[in-house]
């Protein structure tokens, strides 16, 4: 991975207090998405969550689905503070970087909620995953920040204003094309999001119609298989 995707921030968000904001409103999307997942006995499984902000994503995936143990990375490296402090005794460990040099063929499960529409390599974040997964593992990622977005033009301004990042444009085939370079078996599905959605007017969605397309037919969830037989990135 090149030299700049492995440098750190302190906050993902300008507005420090955005962070426990967005862990707050993606708690039910985080529900959702652990449904989705085909993997339901996580009980002797390693699992990953990369770009895991404040740690929640994992945390609310052990209280559905306990697992062995995970790791949560970020690049923030305040939000990796507070995970270790909200984490209480659950198996998990969190550590502050952007690539997982050295973790090779240890996690069984790999996930990722809004993180790789950031990432300015895909092709090298894909060979990453894919080596550190065990062969016959998956890595679900997912997004809905794309330009097959009807929103994107609009999303981009504001992602480049109100974060400390640096947005992409990838559409949801340069994902899918991305990762069977890196030789996993790719699939992916609408997250489809079946519950409430809140009413906010906090700029994101300009119309509430936009709020519940986006929830619905928009966000996508790839699932990724390093197939057993391995392969080669």
């Amino acid at each position: 991975m090149n030299h700049d995707a492995q440098k750190t921030i302190t906050t993902w968000y300008v507005d420090p207090d955005a962070d426990d904001r967005m862990s707050d409103g993606h708690a039910p999307i985080w529900r959702h998405l652990i449904d989705l997942i085909v993997e339901h006995d996580l009980s002797e499984k390693n699992v990953l969550d990369f770009g895991c902000n404040q740690g929640g994503l994992l945390r609310h995936l052990y209280a559905i689905r306990p697992f062995r143990k995970a790791l949560g990375i970020d690049i923030a490296a305040q939000s990796i503070a507070k995970a270790e402090t909200f984490k209480g005794n659950i198996p998990v460990q969190h550590a502050v970087g952007g690539t997982l040099e050295g973790w090779v063929e240890e996690f069984d499960l790999a996930i990722s909620h809004e993180v790789i529409y950031l990432l300015e390599d895909i092709d090298a974040h894909a060979t990453d995953i894919f080596k550190a997964l065990k062969p016959g593992g998956a890595y679900y990622a997912v997004t809905g920040c794309h330009t097959d977005n009807p929103l994107w033009p609009k999303w981009r301004e504001l992602v480049a204003k109100r974060t400390n990042t640096v947005v992409q444009d990838r559409s949801i085939s340069d994902y899918g094309r991305a990762f069977a370079k890196a030789g996993f078996e790719v699939s992916g599905r609408k997250l489809e999001y079946d519950g409430f959605i809140p009413f906010v007017e906090d700029g994101w969605t300009p119309d509430f119609a936009d709020a519940l397309n986006y929830y619905t037919e928009t966000k996508i969830m790839f699932r990724l298989v390093k197939r057993p037989n391995g392969g080669s990135a």
